[in-house]
């Protein structure tokens, strides 16, 4: 056992372990995948009038023109892809069902081919996908279809899929009228009610839309964007609090009693199936359809918004769904279709996602610890620097300088993110510290000329948030939205980060004999070239790795919404563009972590609570507050408490890169670089990226 542990700490050893996890989750993701191999799964692309629109067709075995099915078409939301889709596919497809689960356009691997103004991207990729889906789908001779041409296909999707689901049954009901053939049969929009699909038509048409369908919600009490009340209905109390990200109880809104046919005095009730009188659906003002009836239902878990994706609750509630909107026409092939919604397989093959993701991040440190033994690699390696102190600092000094560079990108990290008004006085304040730092600098000799990079770093970090609105801005070069928050979250953070430790050093740790080689920046040319090209090597190895795997197994590495996954050529180039802003925090970050962890027996610990510790405490408070009393700390604060789950994370593993790869190389550049080049691609392959803003 000794022989064994030893030769796993050896890079050769730790690298082996983690190619054999990514090994071992992949077959066993793929396992489950294909629900033991009766599912075959193909990558689809199919042209339409707007671009190209990638999806996983899910084909259970003996389904094809021959034996014609059910079909399902469900998508994912605003920052995510295909594969957030999986529970729901998987399960369906294992009884039976055709399933194809779509990437909207802008999304993974969907193009929109038309140009685009930056104020209108919401206008396209959420509008048409879900539609365009079906009407392709709906044409396939293995879609089951009545004696007239409709098809039995049902949409679904999760938030904008959500929506997009909203305005498809709506699409499809007035091409209908002309064709005389539905392409929806039924239809669940998850964690989506109409605030935004009502952009396209009004709410009560959207509902007369939906005619004699098979219709249900589903809409979770902790959902941090939809299903809130009116103003009309709110409490005193409940206009004041500003925000959404609330306790919610959709079938006791006015929204939802009219979903569910009920009066304003009615109880509406979770999980129940209500026979509904749509309303006559009206074009330029004219009658076009008369009422139909159909059955509707709102589903309620208590679960957040993203919550959704990962739950057994809610798979069991889209299950029970398609098995009571298809009961009637299944097909005699379909010999699992009314297996209990309870009995699920999805969550193993998370399980195995997720052994190859731990695999994944664990191939980064011995991978570059062996590619570092290379000719011109090695460069990137330099010899330990002297410390040298007179006298010792003060523990505090380090601690509060510490918890400063924690706690400031966290307590304003949705300042940050939203570009609040405050960064105004912010930058003031930076740029008054600027200015001390750089009187200071003559006035107190024993700091030396260098002080004057700590009055730099405050001076930018003034500029950077006095010019807030124009930095980062959604763009044809910037052209994803989400990045452009958490980039400069990351500037201001590695701006703050730099400020702190360079006043620290030159005010405290200078005059005490310390020198600026223990930050592990002083290197030279050569060794900065050398550690960018390793850097280069090992991401360029490790994201190899996922391509085969995707390739030979078909998944990627991904547990809930943090995910690792393959890219096409333009987001590699997004991600160049974001790259020197993440640089900037990386760097900061992984001279900080230098400087202060590297003598110490936790230093890979201590370094990943000081990355994320404050975000993971701010997101602890946030949602503890809102399950303990309904109204969470920030309830304003929807998208940017979303963007942590896989931020938090990053963030922690970045800590551990920065202290095991600056202590290996004696120098920040390795660490910096790679943290910036993997987890800006990360960053930038797994949310929407409109390409084609003119």
């Amino acid at each position: 056992m000794k022989k064994v542990w030893k030769f796993l700490k050896n890079p050769t050893g730790t690298l082996t372990l983690a190619l054999v996890l990514i090994l071992l989750g992949a077959i066993l993701a793929n396992l489950f995948h294909t629900s033991f191999y009766s599912v075959k799964i193909t990558e689809i692309s199919f042209e339409t009038d707007r671009g190209t629109l990638v999806g996983y067709l899910y084909m259970p075995s003996g389904a094809g023109p021959e034996d014609p099915r059910p079909v399902i078409v469900t998508t994912h939301g605003y920052l995510n892809t295909k594969e957030m889709q999986d529970a729901s596919a998987i399960e369906m497809a294992r009884r039976g069902f055709i399933v194809l689960a779509l990437d909207m356009y802008d999304h993974g691997d969907s193009r929109w081919k038309l140009p685009m103004e930056a104020s209108g991207i919401f206008g396209t990729f959420w509008v048409y996908s879900q539609f365009d889906a079906a009407m392709y789908m709906a044409a396939q001779p293995y879609t089951l279809k009545d004696a007239n041409g409709n098809a039995y296909l049902a949409v679904s999707g999760h938030s904008m899929g959500g929506f997009s689901t909203w305005v498809a049954v709506y699409m499809d009901e007035l091409t209908s009228l002309t064709t005389g053939k539905r392409a929806i049969y039924a239809a669940i929009p998850q964690a989506a009610d109409t605030l935004y699909a009502s952009m396209i038509a009004p709410a009560d048409q959207l509902l007369a839309a939906i005619g004699d369908r098979p219709f249900g919600v589903l809409a979770a009490h902790y959902d941090e964007f939809f299903f809130n009340k009116s103003d009309a209905e709110k409490t005193t109390a409940e206009l004041l609090i500003k925000g959404t990200v609330v306790y919610k109880d959709y079938p006791n809104t006015l929204a939802g009693k009219q979903l569910l046919g009920l009066s304003a005095n009615a109880k509406g009730e979770s999980g129940k199936y209500y026979s509904v009188s749509s309303g006559e659906l009206l074009y330029d003002g004219n009658v076009v359809r008369e009422s139909q009836t159909g059955s509707h239902v709102i589903f309620t878990p208590t679960e957040t918004h993203p919550w959704n994706h990962f739950s057994m609750v809610s798979t069991g509630y889209l299950i029970s769904f398609y098995q009571t909107a298809f009961k009637s026409v299944v097909t005699p092939s379909m010999t699992n279709w009314n297996l209990s919604p309870d009995n699920q397989i999805w969550q193993y093959k998370e399980i195995s996602n997720f052994i190859s993701l731990i695999g994944f991040f664990l191939l980064i440190v011995p991978l570059l610890q062996l590619i570092l033994k290379l000719p011109f690699f090695k460069l990137a390696v330099v010899d330990a620097p002297d410390y040298a102190p007179e006298r010792k600092v003060k523990g505090a000094v380090g601690w509060v300088a510490t918890l400063i560079c924690m706690a400031i990108p966290a307590v304003f990290f949705s300042t940050f993110m939203d570009k609040t008004g405050l960064l105004t006085y912010f930058a003031y304040g930076a740029g008054g510290i600027a200015i001390v730092a750089l009187l200071a600098s003559f006035i107190y000799k024993k700091a030396g000329i260098f002080a004057l990079f700590s009055a730099l770093a405050a001076a930018g970090l003034a500029a950077v948030l006095y010019f807030a609105p124009k930095l980062l801005v959604l763009s044809n070069f910037f052209n994803e939205p989400t990045v452009n928050q958490i980039g400069y979250w990351a500037l201001c953070s590695g701006l703050i980060t730099a400020t702190v430790t360079l006043l620290v050093y030159f005010f405290i740790k200078k005059p005490a004999g310390y020198k600026f080689s223990a930050y592990g920046t002083l290197v030279g040319i050569m060794p900065i070239v050398a550690a960018l090209a390793a850097a280069v090597a090992a991401v360029a190895v490790a994201y190899g790795v996922l391509f085969i795997i995707q390739a030979v197994f078909g998944v990627d590495f991904r547990i809930w919404v943090l995910a690792v996954r393959t890219f096409q050529v333009e987001h590699l180039i997004t991600a160049l563009h974001y790259a020197p802003f993440f640089l900037v925090y990386y760097f900061f970050n992984t001279m900080s972590i230098y400087a202060n962890n590297n003598d110490k027996k936790l230093g890979a610990l201590w370094s990943a609570l000081g990355n994320c510790g404050a975000l993971a405490l701010w997101l602890a408070l946030q949602y503890g507050l809102l399950f303990a009393t309904g109204v969470a700390m920030q309830p304003d604060q929807s998208l940017n408490g979303i963007l942590l789950f896989a931020l938090v994370p990053c963030l922690a593993i970045a800590g551990v890169y920065a202290f095991k790869l600056s202590k290996a190389t004696n120098n920040i550049w390795v660490a910096a670089f790679t943290n910036t080049l993997l987890f800006t691609i990360i960053t930038c392959a797994n949310t929407a990226m409109f390409w084609n803003i003119v």
